[in-house]
């Protein structure tokens, strides 16, 4: 019963990732990871409590059987000989493939489950909209602590940890669709007035210092593009523009606090509500951010992006960026 039991199991398990991989649902990793951490844990505690001393004694009564059994032979003068016993003591104590592949997985599966939901998490860079500080096909760590410890799926906050600064690069889940994790660059914590106006960026009022550097050529584009160092607080990060593009933000949503918001063809101003975040791509004229669909609520906060582990198209992209 139990193998077919665990078969179904699994076959649940590849079937979800098999319609994940051909876009044939909307995957959910924390939640698919949650439940494989749950569904081999069970097997493992049924294993240590149950299947285990259930095999150690069959094999147990296997040794006593033969033991008797020798001590007869041996009253009648009989050589004991049990060449096979050891490896049939061994065949029964060996986990069936159906715990192999549940409760001998489950302290791998944890571990990958605590890792990623406490400690670090690893996201893959789909798009230049953060270009030049991280480039497509970057692989990058995410610290998951830095901004307080969350529940796993519920996402519900477990310590304070230290709220966002601006200049930092914050992965997020994307608000009009949470299941999509996004990252950006914090540019306006609570209370800040943010402007983007003829794409110069200004806080509260002061003009955030930028320096023009030489033109970026951006290979994917083929093109050159405005390169400049901005510091925010302080932290210095680079960023982009592309003069073929107009200041005026086209296509805005209608998001939560939208009113806290004035579009002009100069660009955008807003004032960042409580509990919010106002994020924006280091490749301006090339990031789908806040201008467009609003702030990043606390509650949707992933963590705080800091190494590149790995680029297998530049290996010397590996490390840490501002």
């Amino acid at each position: 019963m139990m193998p077919v039991i665990t078969a179904a199991v699994l076959a649940a398990f590849v079937g979800y990732a098999g319609a994940w991989y051909f876009e044939m649902v909307e995957g959910n990793f924390a939640l698919l990871l949650f439940m494989a951490t749950a569904v081999t844990g069970v097997y493992w505690i049924a294993e240590r409590l149950w299947f285990l001393p259930r095999r150690r004694r069959a094999a147990a009564e296997l040794v006593a059987s033969a033991g008797e059994r020798n001590a007869r032979l041996s009253a009648q003068g009989i050589a004991p000989v049990d060449p096979k016993l050891a490896e049939a003591r061994h065949r029964i104590l060996a986990q069936p493939w159906w715990l192999d592949w549940t409760a001998g997985l489950f302290p791998v599966i944890l571990a990958v489950f605590v890792l990623r939901s406490f400690l670090f998490e690893p996201f893959k860079i789909p798009s230049g909209s953060m270009i030049p500080t991280l480039e497509i096909g970057d692989l990058i760590l995410v610290n998951k602590f830095t901004y307080g410890l969350r529940l796993p799926v519920l996402h519900k906050r477990l310590t304070e940890g230290t709220a966002p600064k601006r200049g930092d690069v914050m992965v997020f889940r994307y608000p009009p669709k949470p299941s999509l994790d996004y990252i950006k660059r914090v540019v306006g914590v609570p209370g800040d007035e943010v402007a983007y106006l003829n794409k110069r960026l200004t806080l509260n009022g002061q003009p955030v210092p930028t320096v023009r550097l030489q033109d970026y050529f951006e290979r994917d584009a083929m093109r050159y593009f405005r390169h400049y160092e901005e510091q925010l607080g302080e932290r210095k990060h680079r960023i982009l523009t592309d003069d073929d593009r107009p200041a005026f933000v086209a296509g805005a949503d209608n998001f939560e606090f939208r009113e806290n918001c004035r579009y002009s063809v100069e660009g955008v101003v807003c004032k960042v509500p409580a509990g919010h975040y106002f994020v924006m791509g280091d490749n301006r004229d090339n990031s789908l951010d806040s201008r467009y669909w609003g702030f990043v609520p606390e509650r949707n906060i992933v963590g705080k992006a800091f190494l590149i582990w790995m680029n297998f198209g530049s290996l010397g992209r590996v490390g840490t960026f501002d």
